[in-house]
């Protein structure tokens, strides 16, 4: 619903309009050499919308620390939103030399429906028992920006 020339506004409708910023740092290393997704602990935020429709914006970094090498394997994580995975992209890194890197990915969405909202990002291997790693703590973090309309 916009807002009508004239029209008085309430507070709640100029607060839902207000950007909100919500922050989520990973805890604890998550080791990944299956193809198995699991949460990367801490990697998440959870809030409260009061409208259907709010848009988001997620941006993910994920510290991916490869522990043995895999000419074809990939470390790949993913954002999760009230429990569905988000088709929007993977962050993909190759498991192909024994290194470190932060590797980024972006996700934007609609939250149809307005009350308590969580997204949180995962990770996990394209094959399993071909390479290891780790996606660590020390720079793995989510950042979600949400917008409601009015």
């Amino acid at each position: 619903m916009p807002f009508l020339a004239g029209q008085k506004l309430t507070a709640g409708q100029l607060d839902r309009i207000q950007p909100r910023i919500y922050e989520g740092a990973a805890t604890s290393a998550l080791a990944v050499s299956t193809t198995t997704y699991a949460d990367i602990v801490g990697a998440t935020v959870t809030f409260t919308t009061t409208a259907a429709n709010a848009k988001f914006k997620a941006d993910a970094v994920f510290d991916a620390s490869v522990g043995t090498t895999s000419a074809t394997n990939l470390m790949v994580g993913r954002l999760v939103v009230d429990g569905t995975p988000d088709s929007g992209g993977l962050a993909v890194y190759a498991m192909d030399v024994q290194d470190r890197a932060t590797i980024a990915q972006e996700w934007t969405g609609t939250l149809a429906a307005a009350g308590t909202h969580t997204l949180k990002l995962q990770g996990a291997c394209t094959a399993s028992g071909s390479g290891s790693g780790n996606f660590l703590q020390s720079d793995t973090k989510i950042i979600v920006t949400v917008t409601e309309v009015p």
